[in-house]
């Protein structure tokens, strides 16, 4: 996808520090997909809404093919 949105849910958010910079490893499904494929997500602390949680269902914002943004539904 080079521009756009998905529907995604999340399961599991890991923060990490990479050279002092916190960024978070999002892991998610789609609700749409039978086989309930777990995916990831590596976006910076800023682009995240404040209280997402396990189990929140959210907005992935794409470009390039990159997730660029979470906003909560």
């Amino acid at each position: 996808m080079l521009k756009g949105t998905r529907t995604a849910v999340i399961h599991r958010i890991q923060p990490m520090s990479i050279h002092g910079q916190i960024s978070l490893d999002v892991f998610w499904t789609d609700p749409e997909d039978p086989e309930g494929e777990i995916r990831h997500a590596r976006v910076g602390n800023e682009a995240v809404p404040t209280h997402m949680a396990a189990g929140d269902t959210v907005t992935l914002h794409y470009l390039m093919g990159m997730v660029t943004e979470i906003t909560k539904n």
